[in-house]
């Protein structure tokens, strides 16, 4: 049996180093094709490459897929041609990463100083400048890379705030065809989302709210020995209470919203751990002629399930909150330097 399972063991980690290995040499081919196919475009006249990449989609289709390693190449070489647009729809490969919220090839703006007029007062056949495009929502693939209505705005608001940041003042107030101002055109393609994200923050504040409510109420019969408990969910239903009653503006989901709901699942938590630490302190006290036997060892095993339970099914949402919050806020729009195997 033991030879059985050794040979099972070894079966699996055969496959999963193969899995792993096919997965980086099929990275290193593709590596190899982009260079092969970046060679083959720069031998070719500097007005030939123009004229390729303002008659075709080679380099939009590059950047709506987020073909980094390819653009990357082709920034290091020619930094001017990243600039052109296509003659079709007049954008350039910075209009479709924002189109469709491709974060790594927006970046690129950053390192090949396509910053100004050149590429910012462009517009589409409907009079949209770059930052209507950001006001507009994003497909629905790049929106539901991201849990939950609320942090789907908050992403969306960061796409924005990003674009806008890059902008004179003047094209903010910019009109399309419509006439509307892209602040004006992100309210409206929002609206849906917004309500959304309103309704997911106030079922999870609310469901949330009970727990702490309940906790608060065994807690305050411990009150007097280990108050931490009764402090910390008091702390937890406040903050929870405070989600409930905000005005939920559009600007209140980028950081206010999340990281209240992030305070309170911490504080929710620590009221967990407190809660249980009272009662198998509790316990320990009451049957103090017991602490040697094996009931009172069972009880404070036992006391350790509600933790582990709550900190496993909140696992992904913690992670999405202090991802939203903290990371994308500060590190998604950062330029980094894209290396080829």
């Amino acid at each position: 049996m033991y030879l059985h399972l050794s040979t099972h063991c070894s079966l699996d980690s055969h496959k999963r180093f193969k899995r792993i290995y096919c997965s980086i040499e099929k990275r290193r081919q593709a590596s190899q094709l982009v260079e092969k196919l970046c060679e083959q475009i720069l031998t070719l006249e500097e007005s030939e490459i123009l004229n390729i990449f303002c008659k075709t989609s080679i380099l939009q289709d590059a950047a709506k897929i987020g073909n980094i390693e390819f653009l990357t190449l082709l920034a290091n070489s020619y930094p001017d041609f990243i600039r052109t647009h296509n003659k079709n729809n007049n954008y350039s490969i910075f209009h479709v990463a924002v189109i469709y919220r491709q974060e790594k090839v927006f970046s690129l703006i950053y390192s090949t100083g396509a910053i100004g007029d050149l590429l910012m007062h462009i517009k589409d056949e409907s009079e949209n400048n770059i930052l209507h495009l950001a006001a507009k929502l994003a497909p629905s693939s790049r929106l539901n890379s991201v849990s939950g209505a609320a942090l789907q705005m908050q992403r969306e608001l960061l796409w924005f705030k990003e674009v806008e940041k890059n902008l004179r003042p003047s094209y903010l107030q910019e009109k399309n065809k419509k006439g509307e101002t892209p602040r004006e055109l992100f309210t409206e393609e929002h609206e849906k989302l917004r309500e959304a994200g309103e309704k997911w923050m106030k079922d999870t504040a609310a469901s949330c709210m009970v727990v702490a409510a309940l906790i608060a109420t065994v807690a305050f019969a411990a009150a007097f020995t280990v108050p931490v408990a009764l402090f910390s969910s008091t702390v937890s239903i406040m903050i929870f209470l405070s989600i409930l009653t905000s005005r939920y503006g559009e600007e209140d989901f980028l950081y206010t919203l999340p990281a209240k709901l992030m305070v309170g699942l911490i504080t929710l938590f620590a009221s967990i751990v407190c809660m249980d630490l009272t009662f198998s302190a509790t316990f320990f006290l009451v049957y103090k002629e017991e602490k040697q036997g094996i009931l009172p060892r069972i009880i404070a095993g036992l006391a350790l399930l509600p933790i582990s339970l709550y900190a496993m099914l909140n696992f992904k949402l913690w992670i999405s909150l202090i991802h939203s919050t903290i990371w994308a806020s500060r590190f998604m729009f950062r330029p980094v330097k894209h290396r080829l195997f």
